[in-house]
């Protein structure tokens, strides 16, 4: 008998495990747009420069897509790899993406790693180009969807 509650007990286990997994990656082909209203720029001797616009960030499968409210051009690239570790959904956890960005007439080219955190609900956006070290961008979530 206590066989057969240890195997069941297995069994419940393993199907959680397995859905749990399922979920993460299905987290990871969601398309997601994040909304900012302002966006913080640290150069590498830890200045910081912050503004208010609005950016819009949209995240595929694919593709990313950056599109900033002041005077800076949209940057959009294709995916290179991601992973994802959420324990609430877009609430608490982490995204990490690699991609190479472009500007739409290519004059500006960056392979980005663009890290998602979510911490007690609050959604954060680092952007780190290897073209400029030290320079990271962050934006704050006004909207996660």
């Amino acid at each position: 008998m206590k066989t057969a509650f240890n195997l069941k007990k297995a069994v419940i286990i393993i199907f959680l495990l397995i859905a749990g997994t399922i979920k993460g990656f299905a987290q990871c082909d969601q398309t997601v747009t994040l909304t900012s209203s302002k966006t913080s720029k640290v150069d590498a001797q830890g200045n910081t420069d912050s503004r208010d616009e609005n950016t819009v960030i949209t995240i595929t499968k694919t593709e990313v897509t950056i599109v900033p409210g002041g005077d800076d051009h949209k940057m959009s690239g294709t995916i290179s790899s991601k992973t994802c570790d959420w324990k609430t959904p877009f609430k608490e956890g982490k995204t990490v993406i690699k991609a190479k960005l472009s500007d739409e007439d290519h004059a500006h080219e960056r392979t980005a790693t663009i890290t998602i955190t979510g911490v007690a609900g609050k959604i954060t956006l680092m952007f780190e180009a290897e073209e400029k070290p030290g320079m990271k961008i962050f934006v704050v979530a006004d909207k996660f969807e």
